[in-house]
């Protein structure tokens, strides 16, 4: 029976995808060792290092479905040791002699991290896919509502009036550049690794460069340029940058929950027919969805860190290190595709209530333009000296409990400068928006241009 929350069936569809489970589990897992198998066994054999018809049976016999896992699971209890059961299954598959062919050369290692790459790498697409997906929602809500007002808070009150297709725009800005990243960390990443036990190649014979560009080639992959069975920053790197999508994915989640406050109420995650807030409180509509985006956003940046303990390999070969990638890396891919699949679910069926954003502009009475304000009266009273009058003015009105307009108007200086009509234009939020619109228009071109949308 499933113990954890990546398998329970209560529970699996908060921390993973099915479409991710079957990349990571048992099946495909041998299957990709396999694969390597037959790669190596088939190359060696162009090079004449092992029989043609070897070869062949191999390649033929290595799918996951020829051999009993559970007879396997078994095995590896009871001989310690992760592959060898996998390989005397294979081999027993062959005909006659024919599998004493299997794993001519390669050390544990070499199996475990190329098969584990494959996996990565079909997970990677994945991921690529659902980040273009994002990045088309969040482009149409940068689009739509590059004009529209909002509040805009720092330390978490108002501060300014931005529009909500500016913020829209940095979330895009924030995911395109995990898009680059991800596309640039893939020559780095996606090699797979023929070195043997300690780096050497010594048991590939004098061939054993060609073999290796020969087999990478066959499995899609590139080709390292020194063993890294010691040196585990590549799959470091990538499930850090995993971390980061997370942290933006978990960051956008976050400011839907704040903004979802009934008093706020400027946004609203997707509600279906049948969805319950509560068991007790049935006008209750939760933030369900984004709540968990937050909860696995939290919990994937605990992989990265465990990832980079992994990094720390004894001499040539550690065991110990090495096997808390098995853990962490599967889990960190599983937990970023359910963020990707929850937040294309919230983002494309995202509620904006922009008459909402409208009224929290006026909620402090104006007060949110003193920016504004002091600048019109700086012409006239200087930069500074206008900052402190404003300041006066805001610390009085908020005290006394009146508006902006009235506690800047029993200023006489205030009114010397500017009439009651003109204070009243620039009190109005909605055209304090400075270059929001533009610069919203010039992050869309951008990319337009950058054409990673069109994936």
């Amino acid at each position: 029976m499933p113990s954890s929350v990546f398998d329970q069936i209560l529970l699996k569809h908060l921390w993973g995808t099915d479409e991710l489970r079957a990349i990571f589990c048992d099946e495909n897992r041998v299957q990709k060792w396999f694969d390597f198998e037959a790669a190596l066994a088939l190359e060696q054999a162009e090079l004449g290092i092992i029989p043609r018809e070897a070869a062949a049976e191999i390649a033929a016999k290595a799918k996951v479905a020829n051999i009993d896992l559970e007879a396997v699971a078994v095995e590896v209890r009871h001989v310690k040791h992760p592959l060898v059961p996998s390989l005397r299954a294979l081999q027993k598959a062959c005909k006659g002699s024919l599998g004493e062919y299997v794993h001519f050369g390669p050390t544990t290692q070499d199996v475990l991290d190329t098969g584990m790459v494959l996996q990565v790498y079909e997970a990677h697409g994945i991921v690529l896919r659902d980040l273009c997906d994002i990045g088309r929602e969040l482009y149409r809500l940068a689009e739509t509502y590059k004009a529209t007002p909002m509040v805009g808070r720092t330390h978490g009150v108002q501060a300014l009036p931005i529009t909500f297709g500016h913020k829209c725009a940095v979330w895009l800005s924030e995911v395109s550049r995990h898009y680059d990243r991800m596309k640039q960390l893939e020559p780095r990443v996606f090699v797979g690794c023929l070195v043997g036990a300690v780096g050497s190649k010594a048991s590939y014979g004098p061939q054993a460069i060609e073999l290796d560009r020969r087999v990478m080639k066959r499995l899609g992959l590139g080709v390292a340029d020194i063993s890294w069975q010691p040196a585990r920053d590549r799959l470091a790197e990538y499930v850090g940058v995993l971390g980061l999508i997370g942290g933006t994915l978990g960051k956008i989640a976050n400011e839907i929950i704040n903004a979802e406050r009934n008093e706020v109420n400027e946004l609203e995650e997707p509600f279906n027919e049948g969805k319950v807030g509560s068991s007790t409180m049935p006008h209750k509509r939760n933030p369900s969805v984004c709540e968990n985006i937050v909860t696995v956003s939290r919990a994937i940046r605990y992989s990265v860190g465990m990832m980079q303990e992994a990094m720390f390999v004894e001499h040539e070969r550690d065991g110990a290190a090495w096997r808390m990638e098995w853990k962490a890396l599967p889990e960190a891919c599983l937990m970023l595709g359910v963020m990707l699949t929850q937040s294309k679910y919230v983002l494309s069926g995202l509620v904006v209530h922009t008459d909402k954003m409208r009224r929290n502009l006026d909620l402090l009475g104006g007060f949110l333009l003193s920016e504004r304000v002091m600048f019109a009266l700086a012409d006239t009273l200087g930069k500074q000296s206008a900052h402190e009058l404003v300041y006066q003015a805001s610390m009085h009105g908020i005290e006394q409990g009146i508006t902006f307009e009235q506690s800047l108007m029993q200023n006489p200086q205030v009114r010397q400068a500017l009439s009651e009509a003109e204070l009243r234009a620039v009190l109005d939020p909605t055209t304090y928006v400075g270059l929001a619109p533009q610069i919203v228009e010039e992050l869309l071109a951008e990319t337009r241009a950058a054409g990673w949308l069109d994936r």
